[in-house]
């Protein structure tokens, strides 16, 4: 294997990282703010990349993949891959990897924290405090313990997600197709799970079946005054219907993690909304996983330019096994 590029679609990476693929012989770039699909092509015109690190939900789109002559790896530092076009990766023999499971417990305990806190209220219990009020025995919550979690996807997050709400006494409930879901039992049907739960932690990728997942049908079916929770992609909630059932108080309350449009504009009407917990997109964010799934990233990237097949797990899209690389041409 010789010297290769790197892109990085960000303008840092964690050293570690830096360190296994400078070690492969990789010289790395980093990209500056703001990175859309002109940026992406602009770089790629102007010259050859054999592989990318891709940080953040870039689009690369067709366009890009086409401009990107040479381009042998987008490895995603992370899991979700909803930005990049795989058809058209697929075409072009560019190989597309994940950070599978890397940052998963980070996750499972975002979404746990935010189902905790939304089941005793505390941000409300904060603002009253903090505003000179006191609650005293006269407040009433829930408990979490006995509460019916239901877990809409079940890959290394939506496992970790029920492991975790089952330990502290959750009755955990899976959306599964086909198949068993470890000790938790399963419902096929999403119409089916939704009046069960008192809580809904969605964990699923963003496709083209689960984009609007969550809608005004399945918001109505779920019980008054029950919880979602959503570490996931923004898309797969319809935010309009979800606003309407939480200022309805059909919805008791939402934790959100992720949006349809990041970062939150400013009028969107979620920051308005009393009953509901927001976070920039940083479930997975923390120094021990960020550091898992660099690494990881950068394993990928040097497994595709070194010629070696990709971890299952990790491989989403291309070549089963990367050759030797070589430029496309026009």
């Amino acid at each position: 294997m010789g010297a290769f590029t790197v892109l990085v679609t960000a303008p840092a990476l964690a050293g570690e990282a830096q360190q296994i693929l400078r070690e492969a012989g990789a010289s790395i770039e980093f990209m500056q703010e703001p990175i859309d699909e002109e940026a992406l092509l602009r770089r790629f015109r102007a010259g050859p990349v054999d592989a990318v690190v891709l940080r953040g939900s870039r689009p690369f789109t067709a366009r890009v993949l086409e401009a990107a002559r040479g381009l042998k790896v987008i490895a995603k530092n992370g899991a979700g891959i909803d930005s990049v076009d795989l058809a058209a990766a697929q075409r072009l023999d560019v190989a597309v990897a994940v950070a599978a499971g890397a940052n998963a417990d980070a996750v499972a305990e975002h979404a746990l924290a935010l189902m905790l806190s939304l089941v005793r209220e505390l941000p409300a219990l904060d603002r009253k405090v903090r505003a000179g009020g006191w609650e005293g025995a006269g407040w009433q919550g829930r408990d979490f313990r006995g509460s019916v979690v239901g877990i809409v996807g079940y890959g290394a997050i939506g496992r970790a997600t029920a492991n975790l709400a089952a330990a502290l006494g959750a009755r955990v409930v899976v959306l599964r197709r086909s198949g068993d879901a470890d000790a938790f039992p399963c419902e096929r049907d999403l119409e089916a799970l939704l009046p069960r739960v008192d809580i809904l932690s969605l964990h699923c990728p963003l496709t083209d079946a689960t984009r609007g997942l969550i809608g005004v049908r399945e918001l109505a079916r779920m019980q008054k005054g029950s919880l979602l929770v959503n570490t996931a992609r923004g898309a797969v909630v319809d935010e309009a219907a979800l606003v309407e059932a939480l200022r309805s108080g059909h919805l008791a309350g939402a934790g959100l993690d992720t949006f349809a449009t990041e970062p939150l504009p400013a009028g969107s009407p979620l920051r308005e909304l009393a009953n509901v917990i927001l976070t920039p997109h940083i479930a997975g964010v923390t120094r021990q996983s960020a550091l898992r799934v660099a690494t990881t990233t950068a394993r990928n990237v040097v497994d595709v330019m070194a010629g070696r097949a990709l971890p299952a797990h990790n491989r989403i899209a291309g070549p089963v096994q990367a050759s030797i690389p070589t430029r496309r041409h026009p």
